[in-house]
């Protein structure tokens, strides 16, 4: 099976309406390349820098997430079954661990095959999705690098959420 992939012209560069759409909301945003974005999201944990990319020959507007931590080899195939059990759960979109950069990243993308033109909402929706899964969590992954706990304590703990206020 051949995918081809045709030189589309479409009235606006996705990474464009990335662009305007963080101007429009004042978020804050550096354009590295015609090709690349990142956006600064505050969380509860974390400042994240969540990273816009086309990729032209696969008509995708790609977005990741990089969360920041080293973690010791000896921790690395435990992190690993936290993500598999992580993955499992999420509808769009995938965790993964760069050994090599010791990054966790989360990632996704939104196919625009044929020439389809991406809008705010969808790139609004895209930076949502990233944030959310980074921030649901965080926790999660400090708890099995850092405090030694089992990738299901760490989940349980992770998916528990409180109700009312103390």
């Amino acid at each position: 099976m051949s995918l081809q992939m045709s030189d589309i012209n479409r009235t606006m560069h996705p990474v464009d309406v990335v662009e305007e759409l963080a101007a429009l909301k004042d978020w804050s945003f550096e354009r590295s390349a015609r090709d690349e974005i990142s956006i600064g999201v505050s969380g509860r944990w974390s400042e994240y820098q969540v990273a816009f990319t086309w990729i032209a020959d696969m008509e995708a507007l790609h977005v990741s997430t990089a969360l920041e931590f080293k973690v010791p080899v000896a921790k690395r195939d435990v992190l690993r079954d936290l993500i598999a059990m992580i993955n499992e759960q999420l509808w769009v979109g995938h965790f993964e661990y760069w050994q090599k950069d010791q990054v966790m990243m989360f990632r996704h993308a939104l196919l625009l095959a044929g020439g389809s033109e991406p809008n705010g909402q969808q790139c609004e929706a895209l930076l949502s999705i990233a944030s959310d899964a980074c921030e649901r969590y965080f926790e999660a992954f400090q708890y099995v690098v850092w405090a030694g706990k089992t990738p299901r304590e760490a989940l349980d703990f992770a998916m528990f959420e409180t109700a009312g206020t103390a």
